[in-house]
């Protein structure tokens, strides 16, 4: 039955005005074609990997979808409740599929043969009508009429030989072509004369229109990739090589994500019909196979697989073919673990075939077992089936050094083990309910009633959300599972239905009153959804059983009652996993859901909270009319100039969650601290937390080439070895210090001491009335700043109360116990610890109430650095000697005791610090230690911190070899500590001095007020990349906390000192700037030629910027390179790298040494009793560093990577560079490059000069003239 669609088509304007409509519509109903053509067309397979697949089956031939035809019985075995069953073993016949292929195709061929004929012969008849003379057409003047079929037929066998290499306008021609064929023999055998020659004209029309228009289809091509699902917005084609380079390959690699992870969630959620649907539809359209890799594939092949189905992997194998893709170990996996479930007489021929197959593609059995990923017992049975045809076969075991001894942890192993079953407890129930600080106060009447009616509220919103998610949930399942589309129906069945109301309600209750960006609230919700998804997974896999085994005998190398072990925790598990080789993998290998799945399914989440949460509006006052109100608004506000969704609680609901004062907190169980040692890092992909996903990179939302980059790194021990080593040290509570802060908290806090006060002591919003007469509209206006500015203060008090109250009941629920912080990292290589919250990480607050939980002695000098220690938290004695510091700790003794004895009834000598708590925190182990009998076997838990003299100008004075730079940031043996901070407001206030006398008035009012602490923060971060602007605005701060600075002379004081200071730095840095400004220079055109900095740390970490532009075309998104953020971040990125790296070489050989170390950055922490020992370790690390060629190498990598492209030359233009002879093209090349090269590089020859690199001219030159 043919469909005909008659479109009228204007023969002047109207043809001009529609022609893109037109060909909108004919390419939508062309491609509809296609996919119903498709449907029946077998490709020529001739590849003899496949041939094993011969094995037990039906004795049907293997059918790829709705090729050769199936008995009912193998229809109802296939998509019977998504289920395919084997069926009984019987004789198999060498290559029969393949035979009936062949048979097939030569059908088919006749029949397009006689087709041809057919419509020849049509041909010659119409001709003959048409010279007869025909009727008249009732068509209106000046208007002709265009007919496009849609029928279900064949097409020819040169469609389909050639499909992998067609654009979309070939096949939409070469289809319209077949179709025409097919729809003219029809008519030929169901009607006769006029409506015959009619149709085929109309057919003939369609070709030629196609034909003509080949231009106008190319651009519809474009757009229609761009609808590969109905969450993506643009597709690509550029392979995952060129994804650093390109956004259009983050998109390509979103969709890849995105189709993995939706068969999964229908794998997982037990809807085996709906994923093989879905993964026909994508593989019989090219545009979307092309998405397809083998790994996709293979998840069906693991499904049927576990079934045993034999026959339906050799189907998937016959789409590999099809789409030009190769199986790889994971398919020979599923091949060899179906013949394993299967073991009768006739399967050994097949696993010989899978075997010889494999190793045809270089391919070893010793690969199956060391680089796939095993689920349940799939290991067990692919072992099996290799042991069939050889007996004696054992997966080899490789071991790596046994050179050094490590210490271990003031734990024994019975305890850690006790310790691993609490917090697999807590990470499987995913969330952790606690008790708030705020818990110790009366409860009053009106907090009673209202935590009543909120429990009321959150009992009827469970419901109300239960109904609705069921209900929604009901409607996308009528969707059409042949549909290519994805939709969100399998990611709402991976977890009860009451889990996802849970999530929701979770959401709602840490709404804060200001509301919370869409984007983030959905984010967080589709968090929270993959990872209850991801631990459930694990357990279904029979994960967790191996992973509590290996654990249990991994505390061996950690214990302090078992013998040493001359392994890393990274080697020990890795060694423990080839031992207890046998079930599944427990390094994954579950697909991460891409962002914008996390994001689309956490927004319809939200939509059914909007839609269905509501309260009634006379809840709190019965004065009012009642009605039911949203109690989520969806609410939009400007972040700059971009218009963004804001989801905001009603002011009653906030009302009642402020007036309750509830007791209880609820957290994901990755937000607290993990109560036993983490797992260590082994893969990029598996570290860390037990059962919660954790990756090993932090990355920008959405962004994947950090990912990518990692995947294929194989030299990343040493940063594993020391995010490992940063995450076995062992933590507690300083209790006595906890509950002083907690009884400040629960008082009025105090903004001096940093302890947020309650909303109680927030401004009040002040009302007016603007449409009352009496106000000028000068009165108006500033009433309306007050308001603005009192609302500001009051979302801002709430913001830094909560955070504190996160912080203070995490702290007093850890309080009686031991606990680690795991670790990962920033793009760059910086290390952070994972939970958010509450780390060392954190402000003066936390940090002084967290203690190292492993107590040494002080020794012979742990008491002098104590009190060293204590002096550098006061701010004082900046740049008296550590002999001078530990003097005038002695003189202020009676102080330091009076602190530690009487913290708020005494002196409070301790409040006036720059580190209050810290430095309370020091008084009290100070006082512990000199009355204990022998300070020197006083056993001290306290961390000294060693702080680095504004480390990135130390990288920069050791990378330009920077002598007087060197000297102020201590790299160069002085009698007395430097001080860059002070040198540089010194040389600043000198300036002034000049300025002042010669009568500048700026100059005159600044006199007095230039400090150390009005220039150190943009001294500081001068190196890492502030700009005037920026640097303006921390002045700009810093003189406003000034109450004796006149408040009209900010502005233009703070645009002075701006200026000096920079004047003052480039002074003292030479070296500094220019290796700036060629980094700068460096990155920028890099950016401009469309590709993203990207380097390599001297310990092998691969880095790359994540700064991109997205810019939205009529037919596509395109992502390219943000050229100011790439340049101006590549300099203290490229720092921040260097820092990292000095870090992690610390920490290792810190750890090789027995030592207990973390940092903050460049602030390394340990014992008081081994400081001088990490001071070394420091100090030869640093000299290690810098002992590399770290410049010379940056410059051959990029110009490895960049400079090979020959884009330097491009960048350059004729008017700019004038060579001074030769006219022609080529001499006219030479001379620019030369010309490029001396503008562009001649601060990386000055850097050369400066680390002495000896390199031949000859050579050098080659190098640069490769541009």
């Amino acid at each position: 039955m043919s469909c005909v669609f008659v479109l009228p088509v204007c023969k002047k304007t109207v043809l001009c005005t529609h022609f893109r409509c037109l060909f909108c519509f004919s390419l939508s109903v062309l491609e509809a074609r296609i996919q119903q053509l498709q449907s029946d067309i077998f490709l020529d397979v001739q590849h003899a990997k496949v041939q094993f697949v011969e094995a037990p089956s039906s004795g049907r031939g293997i059918s790829s979808s709705r090729g050769a035809k199936s008995t009912p019985q193998q229809k109802t075995d296939i998509l019977k409740s998504g289920q395919i069953l084997a069926k009984g073993a019987s004789k198999s016949q060498p290559s029969r599929w393949i035979e009936k292929l062949t048979q097939e195709k030569k059908n088919k061929q006749q029949k397009q043969q006689h087709l041809q004929q057919t419509i020849q012969k049509n041909v010659k008849e119409k001709s003959v009508v048409k010279s007869k003379g025909s009727k008249g057409s009732t068509m209106h003047p000046g208007t002709s009429y265009k007919t496009i079929l849609t029928t279900t037929a064949k097409t020819a066998s040169s469609l389909t030989k050639s499909r992998g290499r067609m654009k979309l306008s070939d096949k939409i021609r070469a289809a319209v072509s077949s179709a025409s064929t097919s729809a003219a023999a029809t008519a030929d055998n169901v009607s006769r004369g006029t409506l015959k020659d009619f149709r085929l004209q109309l057919l003939r029309e369609d070709v030629q229109m196609v034909t003509d228009a080949d231009d106008k289809v190319e651009q519809l091509e474009r757009r229609y990739s761009q609808h590969v699902s109905h969450w993506t917005s643009s597709s690509s084609g550029v392979s995952p090589v060129d994804l650093q380079d390109n956004g259009e390959g983050t998109t390509c690699r979103d969709i890849q994500l995105s189709i993995r992870s939706y068969l999964e969630a229908c794998v997982f959620a037990r809807d085996i019909n709906r994923a093989h649907h879905f993964l026909l539809s994508q593989h019989r359209v090219m545009s979307r196979r092309k998405h397809l890799k083998t790994g996709t594939y293979n998840i069906m092949m693991r499904v049927w697989a576990k079934k045993g189905t034999l026959n339906q992997i050799g189907r998937i194998f016959i789409l590999l073919e099809e789409a030009g893709l190769k199986p790889n170990l994971e398919s020979y996996c599923a091949a060899l673990e179906s013949m394993g479930h299967l073991m009768n007489c006739t399967i050994c021929p097949c696993i010989s075939r899978c075997l010889r197959q494999m190793e045809e593609d270089n391919l070893s059995v010793d690969d199956l077992f060391s680089q796939c990923v095993f689920r349940q017992d799939e290991r067990d049975m692919v072992l099996k089936a290799v042991r069939i045809v050889q007996p004696e076969y054992q997966p080899k075991v490789t071991l790596t050094r046994a050179d050094h001894h490590y210490p271990k942890l003031d734990f024994t192993q019975e305890e850690l083990q006790e310790r691993f079953k609490r917090q697999l407890s807590m990470e499987q129930a995913c969330t952790v309910t606690i008790d708030s600080v705020e818990a110790a106060k009366t409860v009053t009447e009106n907090m009673a009633k209202m935590r009543e009616l909120l429990t009321e509220q959150r009992a009827r919103w469970q419901k109300i959300l239960l109904q609705a998610l069921r209900e929604s949930k009901m409607i996308l399942a009528k969707t059409n599972t042949k549909d290519y589309r994805l939709n969100l129906y399998p990611y709402l069945c991976l977890l009860e239905d009451r889990e996802y109301v849970d999530i929701m309600l979770q959401s709602v209750a840490n709404l804060p009153p200001s509301g919370e960006s869409l984007k983030i609230l959905a984010r967080d919700l589709g968090n929270r959804v993959y990872t209850k998804y991801s631990v459930r997974q694990k357990y279904r896999n029979q994960m967790v059983e191996k992973l509590t085994n290996i654990y249990n005998t991994y505390t061996e190398l950690l214990a302090n009652d078992t013998k040493l072990c001359d392994l890393l925790p990274r080697e020990q598990w890795c060694k423990l996993e080839m031992e207890q080789s046998s079930g599944p993998t427990l390094q994954g290998g579950e697909t991460s859901w891409p962002y914008i799945v996390t994001l689309e399914l956490g927004t319809y989440l939200v939509d059914i909270m909007v839609k269905n949460l509501k309260i009634n509006s006379d809840i709190l006052n019965p004065a009012y009319d009642r009605k039911l109100i949203p109690v989520l608004y969806h609410m939009y506000t400007f972040r700059s100039t971009r218009q963004v969704g804001f989801i905001k609680p009603h002011p009653i609901l906030t009302q009642m969650q402020q007036e309750a004062m509830e007791t209880k907190l609820t957290f994901d169980s990755y937000v607290m601290p993990m109560l036993c040692p983490p797992v260590p890092w082994i893969s990029v992909k598996f570290g860390t937390y037990l059962l919660t996903p954790t990756k090993m990179m932090r990355t920008v939302d959405g962004a994947t080439q950090h990912d990518i980059l990692l995947e294929k790194c194989q030299n990343l021990q040493a940063v594993m070895d020391s995010l490992n080593q940063l995450g076995n040290c062992a933590w507690r509570i300083n209790k006595p210090l906890l509950d002083i802060i907690i009884s400040i908290f629960n008082d009025r806090g105090s903004d001096k001491l940093d302890i947020p006060p309650p909303l109680s002591e927030a401004p009040k919003i002040p009302h007016f009335n603007p449409q009352d007469p009496t106000y000028t509209a000068t009165e108006k206006a500033h009433m309306k700043r007050e308001v603005i500015n009192a609302k500001k203060k009051c979302s801002e008090m709430h913001s830094l109360r909560m955070d504190a109250l996160y912080k203070l009941s995490i702290a007093n629920y850890m309080r009686d116990e031991i606990f680690w912080f795991p670790h990962n990292m920033d793009f760059r290589g910086r290390t952070y610890p994972c939970p958010p919250y509450f780390n060392h990480l954190g402000s003066d607050v936390t940090r002084a109430i967290l203690v190292f939980a492993e107590g040494k002695p002080l020794g012979p000098k742990g008491l002098d650095w104590l009190k060293i220690h204590l002096v550098n938290l006061t701010g004082l004695k900046k740049r008296s000697s550590l002999q001078g510091r530990l003097e005038y700790a002695n003189t202020i003794m009676e102080d330091i005791l009076d602190s530690a004895d009487s913290p708020l009834n005494g002196k409070k000598w301790w409040m006036n610090a720059d580190e209050p708590w810290q430095a309370l925190a020091c008084c009290m182990e100070i006082a512990n230690a000199i009355r204990s009998p022998d300070p020197t076997q006083c056993i001290s838990h306290f961390p000294v911190h060693q702080d680095g003299s504004c480390n990135g100008l130390q990288h920069y004075a050791a990378l330009g070899r920077d002598v007087i730079g060197a000297t102020s940031v201590n790299l160069v043996p002085c009698d007395m500590p430097q001080d860059v901070y002070s040198g540089v407001a010194q040389q600043v206030e000198e300036f002034r001095a000049r300025d002042a006398e010669s009568g500048l008035k700026i100059a005159q009012v600044l006199e007095g007020f230039i400090s150390r602490k009005v220039v150190k923060q943009t001294v500081m971060t001068v190196v890492y990349g502030v700009t005037r602007y920026g640097g303006r605005l921390q002045i700009e701060k810093r003189l406003k906390e000034i109450d004796e600075f006149p408040k009209e002379h900010v502005w233009d004081a703070s645009h002075y000192l701006v200026r000096l200071v920079f004047k003052g730095l480039k002074e003292m840095f030479t070296g500094t700037r220019e290796i700036q400004d060629w980094l700068t220079e460096s990155a920028r055109l890099i950016s401009k030629s469309g590709h993203t900095v990207e380097w390599v740390t001297p310990l092998g970490l691969p880095i790359i910027q994540p700064y991109h532009r997205t810019r939205t075309q009529v037919v596509s998104v395109s992502m390219r390179p943000d050229t100011v953020k790439q340049k101006n971040a590549f300099p203290p990125n490229f720092i921040h790298s260097l820092d990292s790296t000095h870090m992690m070489l610390t920490a290792l050989h810190c750890y090789s040494a027995g030592l207990t170390f973390v940092s903050v950055h460049d602030c390394f922490w340990t014992h008081a009793l081994t400081v001088d020992t990490m001071n070394k370790i420091c100090r030869e690390q640093f000299v290690a560093l810098h002992s590399q060629p770290i410049l010379k190498e940056l410059s051959n990598f990029l110009q490895h990577k960049y400079l090979m492209r020959k884009w330097f030359i491009h960048e350059m233009s004729p008017d700019c560079v004038r060579p001074e002879s030769g006219e022609n093209r080529e001499e006219r090349e030479q001379v620019l490059s030369l010309r490029v090269v001396s503008r562009y590089f001649a601060t990386v020859i000055y850097s050369f000069i400066l680390l002495h690199f000896v390199c031949d001219s000859d050579i050098f030159i080659h190098s640069f003239a490769l541009c």
